[in-house]
């Protein structure tokens, strides 16, 4: 990793950042020609048929060219990608994605056969949603080219329309893609800085690429050959933190090169907002007095607080509303913790802000503190990008101790933060600036997925009774607020796919009891029916019955023999499964296999049958105790999964009625 500065400019570590900064002023500027178009194919490029430096590529890209404008109301980014198909798997590079964070307009695109005949595009564009790992979703302009080939050249280009000037974005030149790279330029015009700064810092660039440098007055360039292909991985940290990329970022502050200086600034520039926001409003004691008790001790205080800030309505969780809806509504935003209280509503972040104060008001010692999401990057203070710390929490001194709050976040249980706040660093406030401080991370027993079963074996093989799943601590909070505007008939649905995609086997689950969708601090409980066809299976004269009920999540975890990232989870979680099955009359359970129990320290896993009268009784439990694991950790992670598999394959041997042990 490097970093550069200019003058007028401040060094600073290499950064991810995803922020948005107000801009005070706006400069009108006269839409820009857009100069990307299609450019002269060489011979040597159509008779290629391999890329040595990518040896075994479906197919690469020959050229990338961004050209990215942040000025005035014309702001836009044109690209112009050329892709070089090379193997018959590589024709899906036919099929074009163009993600559409912002609009996307001049979409031009064709097909240069081996031969040099060229096919212009004139289909149809459609925008759909695409999933990529973990589930993950985001729109995109789709096309799909004509006449691909093995041999052929496909190239297209566009324009992303950034919006007015009335905001800035921080601006990113991604190198890596999903192919090998051969050649590549960016370009970077930036908006007219006035009283703004631009710095700029470079992560992961390719081995020989020049420093990003500002070629003439206001253009900054760069360019790059033999960019590796990037891979996407399951359970991986966030792309921003592994891919090659340049990152330009605007700030008003001017500090030189001291992130201790810089982050003093903006910490109490933070400290006044937020004094002046909740800081000594005489309402505060009167909304105590309504909410606690004087006999309560300071643990109830607290979590009576916390719960009725959480009863409050939380904008930040309701459907966005359209431009004629908001002025319909004619709702403000609060002035202040008095308005809020007043009102019955804020959004999250205000709501933080309403439970310091109330907690204040209670005589607690509290401090507001921003912390960085980890969601899209990890936060490093010698960045000295403020718009990285982008939520905020609550530091409580409870019996000495540090409690972290997010009452904001909703359905989030008291003395947890949402996941992306955990394991953070943040910046507590105060008058001087602040201090910096880590949040806790919760242990993997508080959060997790506990299944309990009472079924029944048929003659047939069948599994067929009653489930109980409670998911607890950030399982349940992240349920809750992915399914906070669906209707019971969706939640339905969710959770009865949710069992099924854990049976390795196709089975029926029917929810015939729906959880508490509402709270916060309860588990999330779900009863159900349910039946699994076939689940044991005859030999001879033996039928045989797996332990894994439950074990499809983990079957084909971290298969791959080789790891390119390091493996990330989101939080410690368990899985909990305690499973009866009662034999069909006459059947006797033969044999159990032997107990198991594989302890990695960081993983952990156990799997016990037992024999309990003539019921079989399994139980199973994983632990996953760790959030972020180097890859040099890789190949005994992967075989602590696949010992968990080859467990989750052991056999029960049952004697049916009517049948004697021998074969």
């Amino acid at each position: 990793m490097n970093y550069a500065m200019s003058a007028l400019r401040f060094h600073f570590s290499p950064c991810i950042s995803v922020a948005l900064i107000l801009v005070a002023t706006a400069t009108l500027f006269p839409t820009p020609a857009r100069a990307v178009k299609f450019q002269p194919v060489s011979p040597e490029e159509l008779k290629m048929t391999d890329e040595p430096k990518a040896p075994g590529a479906p197919a690469i890209i020959l050229f990338r060219q961004v050209d990215r404008d942040d000025r005035g109301n014309s702001a836009h980014e044109d690209v112009y990608i050329r892709i070089k198909v090379l193997t018959e798997e590589g024709r899906r590079y036919g099929d074009v994605e163009i993600p559409s964070f912002q609009p996307v307009s001049n979409i031009h695109a064709r097909t240069i056969k081996p031969d040099g005949s060229i096919v212009n595009f004139d289909g149809q564009i459609f925008e759909k949603s695409i999933e990529k790992a973990r589930g993950e979703q985001y729109m995109a302009k789709t096309f799909a080219l004509p006449d691909v080939q093995a041999g052929a050249i496909i190239e297209y280009y566009y324009t992303t329309d950034l919006g007015s000037n009335d905001y800035v974005f921080n601006s990113h030149w991604i190198l890596s893609s999903e192919l090998f790279t051969k050649s590549a330029k960016f370009t970077l015009r930036p908006y007219d800085l006035g009283r703004m700064n631009l710095r700029w810092s470079w992560n992961q660039l390719p081995a020989g690429t020049p420093e990003p440098a500002e070629t003439s007055k206001n253009l900054f360039t760069l360019e790059a050959r033999d960019i590796p292909a990037f891979q996407t991985e399951d359970y991986m940290p966030p792309e921003n933190e592994l891919k090659s990329r340049v990152d330009f970022i605007y700030s008003e502050e001017i500090v030189g090169k001291d992130p201790d200086k810089y982050w003093q600034i903006i910490g109490k520039s933070r400290n006044d907002e937020l004094e002046s926001f909740s800081g000594g409003r005489r309402g505060m004691k009167r909304a105590v007095g309504e909410i606690v008790a004087v006999s309560d001790s300071p643990e109830e205080k607290l979590h009576k607080i916390y719960a009725r800030v959480q009863q409050l309505r939380n904008t930040s969780y309701e459907l966005e509303k359209t431009q004629e809806e908001q002025k319909r509504s004619k709702e403000k935003d609060p002035e202040d913790v008095d308005d809020i209280w007043k009102k019955q509503y804020a959004n999250g972040r205000d709501l933080t802000w309403l439970f310091l104060a109330l907690v204040r008001a209670a005589g607690f010692e509290a401090n507001g503190m921003w912390v960085s999401d980890r969601q899209n990057y990890f936060f490093s203070p010698q960045t000295m990008d403020a718009g990285r710390l982008d939520e905020n929490i609550v530091v409580v001194n409870l019996n000495g101790k540090n409690i972290f709050c997010d009452p904001g976040a909703a359905f989030t249980p008291f003395c947890m933060l949402p996941w992306f706040e955990t394991g953070v660093t943040g910046l507590k406030l105060d008058k001087d600036g602040g201090t910096w401080l880590q949040t806790t991370v919760p242990a993997s027993a508080e959060s997790g997925i506990h299944r309990t079963a009472a079924l029944k074996l048929s003659d047939a093989g069948d599994l067929e009774g009653k489930l109980t799943v409670s998911y607890t601590g950030l399982e349940a909070s992240e349920r809750r607020v992915e399914q906070r505007l669906t209707d019971d008939a969706d939640r339905k649905k969710f959770l009865e796919n949710e069992v099924k995609a854990a049976i390795p086997l196709a089975s029926d689950a029917e929810l015939i009891k729906q959880p508490d969708w509402k709270s916060s601090t309860p588990p999330l409980v779900a009863e159900y029916t349910l039946k699994v066809p076939g689940w044991a299976s005859r030999t001879g004269r033996r039928t045989l019955l797996p332990v894994g009920i439950f074990s499809a999540t983990e079957k084909h975890l971290f298969d791959h023999s080789e790891r390119v990232h390091p493996i990330y989870f989101k939080f410690p979680f368990q899985r909990v499964d305690d499973v009866s099955i009662e034999m069909p009359l006459g059947w006797q359970i033969s044999t159990l296999p032997e107990p198991q129990r594989r302890d990695a320290r960081a993983v952990d896993y156990s799997m016990r049958a037992e024999n309990d009268k003539g019921t079989l009784h399994l139980n199973r439990t994983l632990d996953i105790n760790v959030v972020l694991l180097d890859r040099k950790y890789y190949a005994p992670l992967r075989t602590f999964f696949q010992a968990v598999r080859t467990s989750d394959e052991q056999e029960v041997i049952l004697q049916p009625a009517g049948t004697s042990a021998a074969n």
